[in-house]
Formats: structure tokens, C-alpha cells, sequence
């Protein structure tokens, strides 16, 4: 009977185990640091181009770790590029495929009229090992295609931080 009741206490407390394990998950998240790397890569990838734009870079959540803006670049730059960067957490998409996606007469055009929401390149996901960690978001340069090089930039500073 003894042995019995032992058996039965293990095999709840082993559920409650498992249960609590089910409960929860652990997720890799970017770094202060290796944000405000990626920022300044964009960031000068973009002045060695001679554009003065903003650069934000959010974690997993889209909340803003760092936001860099050169001392000319618009005062729309700072909130645009954490929307972009926004958008593309949000969508799980670049925001230049975005752009395309929702264009005028496609299925996906009222995304556009969402709060937040900028359908203009700029915005990139970062992945470390198969994980979205973040995102980068870059605005000021002359259209979203030169936006995107600069985001590019800013992941690729830190890629071989990211792969591990």
C-alpha cells in the first residue's frame, strides 16, 4: 500500500513536471549590444552612400532596443524606421515583399491602413539559428530600396554573432 501511494506521488508530481514545462517556453531575443552594432553598421553603410537617415532595431517583441538618426535626416525618420521595423516583426516579411504584397488591388491592400503598418523597404527581420530575434528598420534615404541596403548592412555587421 505504502509503495503504492509512493508510486502514485511520483507519477503526479511528474505530470505536474510536464505540465509546467508546457506552461512555459524559452525564446532567444537580440542584445542591446549587438543592436546598437547592427544600428551603427546601417547607419554608416547609409552616410557613406550620402544618405542621412534613422535606424531602430527592436527585439522579438518590436520593442525599440536602439534608434540611431543622423543630424539631418528628416523628423518623420526616427518614428518610420521603428515602424518598419515594426512592420516586418509584425508580418514576418521584409517590408520591401511587403510593399509589393499590398499594393493598390491586391488581397492584402487594407494592411496598408493599419496603425503602425509601413509598407516601404526599410524593415528586415534578424534571425539567430533559425529564431526570429528582432528586427532592423532604416528611413531617410532616397526610396526603400536604398532604406533596405542600408538594413542589409546592419544585419551583416553582426551575422556571424547571430549564427551562434
Amino acid at each position: 500500500m505504502k509503495l503504492r501511494a509512493s508510486m502514485c506521488a511520483a507519477l503526479v508530481a511528474l505530470a505536474g513536471s510536464a505540465a509546467a514545462q508546457q506552461a512555459t517556453y524559452t525564446v532567444r531575443n537580440l542584445t542591446p549590444e549587438a543592436a546598437l552594432r547592427a544600428a551603427q553598421a546601417a547607419l554608416a553603410a547609409c552616410a557613406k552612400s550620402g544618405h542621412q537617415v534613422a535606424v531602430a532595431v527592436t527585439d522579438r517583441a518590436a520593442i525599440p532596443l536602439v534608434m540611431l538618426r543622423d543630424r539631418h535626416a528628416g523628423t518623420h525618420t526616427p518614428e518610420t524606421a521603428t515602424n518598419k521595423a515594426f512592420s516586418a516583426l509584425s508580418f514576418k516579411i521584409d517590408t520591401l515583399a511587403l510593399a509589393r504584397a499590398t499594393q493598390p488591388g491586391e488581397a492584402s491592400a487594407g494592411i496598408r491602413n493599419l496603425p503602425r503598418v509601413v509598407a516601404v523597404g526599410g524593415g528586415r527581420l534578424i534571425e539567430s539559428a533559425g529564431s526570429l530575434v528582432g528586427a532592423i528598420g532604416v528611413s531617410g534615404a532616397p526610396g526603400g530600396e536604398a532604406d533596405d541596403a542600408c538594413a542589409k548592412a546592419g544585419i551583416a555587421a553582426i551575422a556571424d554573432e547571430l549564427e551562434f
